[in-house]
This record gives structure tokens, C-alpha cells and sequence, in this order.
């Protein structure tokens, strides 16, 4: 044991500790996750890796973790409350009993995320259950239940808006900003956390319709390619929202944020050119050299702008 853990406070201890069990959740779901965050300045990494965590444990609590363990419905809903209450709890006090909690807190502590921006991401998780309550037996038929545009709007800014808005918080907690500019950043934030959902949503037909019986673009249930189009125009316009943004944020948060959207970009394009029926059986991808190349170009103009 070195001393320089021995000289650590218990709490500032157990937070790193913390922090590193938050590492270890992001690396077990997404190799492309910890390669974005490493793009981060140093003094938001963990911040950014301990909202994800506590997201992917949500996510996973609604998304069949909990089903696979056997727990049925009322317990999965007593589950995600009590994670909710142990997270402002946590955020209130500083501390929880629960390594992925404890690191959020540090980051909600640090960042100012409070109760305004936890508590629609937990409606939004309760709306998955809720949907789960209504599964049809046969989930790949056309009238799977469905979200009208004002579910969708909602549904969207609980689980991804107001994670972007935490995010920005990160980005943003030492910076001079005035009221402007801080809107527009708040703005983008959410843009971009609804246009990297909807990308999702594309993406996962297959698994959403057929795991989990949820159709999350559209009330009727199926898409067609019309819906489908429907939906990258918004992607776009949401992106070009979120691009607008960017020179506002810190230099040490741009290139990451930059990588994502030009990431985002080309899987929506790559989106736009698959027939919606072969979008419910496989997942787009962008390989794996072009997003090496999609970051490569960030960087490079990232050292273009440092030059001039």
C-alpha cells in the first residue's frame, strides 16, 4: 500500500476508489466511450466517466439486467427508486454506501447537478418500466405501442437532454461565462444529448423492437423509410444546433465534444442510406479506421485554431 493513499482522507479515499469501480462500469459496456474521454482534459475525465456510470446502471435496471435476474416488475420499480433516493441523498450529504453513487455525488458536488436535472432522468427511466407493463406478446408486430411526438420530446430530454446539460456543467464549472453565453451552450448541450439519442434509437430498431418491445420513434409502432427520413432531417438540424455551440466550450472539452459530433454525423448519414426494414436487422456502424480518422481530423483542427 503506498503512502500516498495512507495520506488521503477516508472520504477522499473511498471516492477515488469510487471513481475507479465508475471506470470500470464504462469499460465493461463501450470500448468507444473511454476512448472519447480520454480526448477530455484531465480535469473532467472522471466527472464525465461518473455520470455515465450511474446512467449505465440505471439504463441497465429498465433495459433487462434486473429482468434477468428474475425480479419482476414492482421490483424493478422499487429498485430505481431507491437508487433515486440514494443519489440525492448522496448528492446532499456527500456520501453512499454504493461506489457508483458515491462518484456521481462527487460529480454532481463539484459541478452544481442537482435534483432539477436527477429527477427527469429517473422519469424517464420509470417510463421504460412503464412501457414494459404493456409488452405485446408478439413485440415485431406493426402495432407495437408507440411514442407520440410529445412522449418522445419528454422521454428524450429525461434520459439524454439533461445528461448533456450535467456534461456541460463539467465542461463549464470554472469558466467566466456570461448569461448568453451560457444559454446557447445549455441549448446545444441539449441538442446534442437529443440528436445522440435519436441516432440510438435508429440504430437499436432491432433490439428495442424485438427485446425489449418498445417503439420509441414513432406511435404506430414500425417505421418506414419515410419516418426514417423524418427523423435524420431532425438528427441534422439538432447537430447543427450543437455545432454551433462548440466554440463557446473550453478547449479542453472541444475536441471530444467535436469527435462526437462528427462521429454522430456520419452514422446518421450512414443512417439515411439503409432502407428502414434492414435498420430492424442490423445495428450502423461507423468502422473502426474511420472514426480513428474522424478524430484525427478534430485534432488537427483543433491544433489549427490553437495556431492562428
Amino acid at each position: 500500500m503506498s503512502g500516498a493513499l495512507d495520506r488521503l482522507s477516508p472520504l477522499v479515499r473511498y471516492t477515488r476508489a469510487s471513481e475507479n469501480a465508475a471506470a470500470r462500469i464504462i469499460d465493461a459496456y463501450s470500448t468507444s466511450f473511454g476512448t472519447a474521454t480520454r480526448l477530455l482534459g484531465r480535469r473532467h475525465r472522471a466527472h464525465v466517466r461518473n455520470i455515465y456510470s450511474l446512467v449505465r446502471v440505471a439504463d441497465e435496471l429498465v433495459d433487462g439486467a434486473t429482468a434477468d435476474a428474475g425480479m419482476a416488475l414492482d421490483e424493478q420499480r422499487s429498485a430505481l427508486d431507491r437508487l433515486e433516493e440514494e443519489t440525492e441523498r448522496a448528492i446532499r450529504t456527500g456520501y453512499s454506501s454504493n461506489p457508483i453513487v458515491q462518484a456521481f455525488a462527487h460529480t454532481a458536488r463539484a459541478a452544481g447537478i442537482g435534483h432539477e436535472l436527477t429527477r427527469p432522468f429517473f422519469s424517464s427511466m420509470r417510463t421504460d418500466l412503464a412501457a414494459d407493463e404493456h409488452e405485446t406478446p408478439d413485440a415485431s408486430r406493426a402495432s407495437l405501442p408507440g411514442f407520440g411526438d410529445a412522449e418522445h420530446a419528454r422521454y428524450v430530454f429525461g434520459s439524454a437532454e439533461v445528461v448533456g446539460l450535467m456534461c456541460l456543467r463539467v465542461f463549464i464549472r470554472d469558466e467566466p461565462l456570461d448569461s448568453g453565453e451560457r444559454a446557447i451552450l445549455e441549448h446545444g448541450a441539449r441538442r446534442l444529448g437529443a440528436a445522440f439519442q435519436n441516432v440510438n434509437f435508429l440504430r437499436d430498431l432491432a433490439d428495442d423492437t424485438a427485446r425489449l418491445g418498445r417503439s420509441y420513434l414513432s406511435e404506430h409502432g414500425r417505421i418506414d423509410d419515410r419516418v426514417r427520413d423524418r427523423w435524420v432531417s431532425e438528427i441534422r438540424a439538432q447537430l447543427s444546433v450543437a455545432r454551433a455551440a462548440l466554440p463557446l466550450l473550453p478547449g479542453d472539452a472541444r475536441v471530444a465534444v467535436d469527435s462526437a459530433l462528427r462521429l454522430f454525423g456520419r452514422l446518421t448519414d450512414r443512417i439515411a442510406r439503409t432502407p428502414a426494414d434492414d435498420l430492424y436487422e442490423q445495428r450502423v456502424r461507423v468502422p473502426a479506421a474511420e472514426k480513428s480518422w474522424l478524430i484525427a481530423r478534430s485534432m488537427l483542427d483543433a491544433m489549427r485554431e490553437r495556431a492562428r
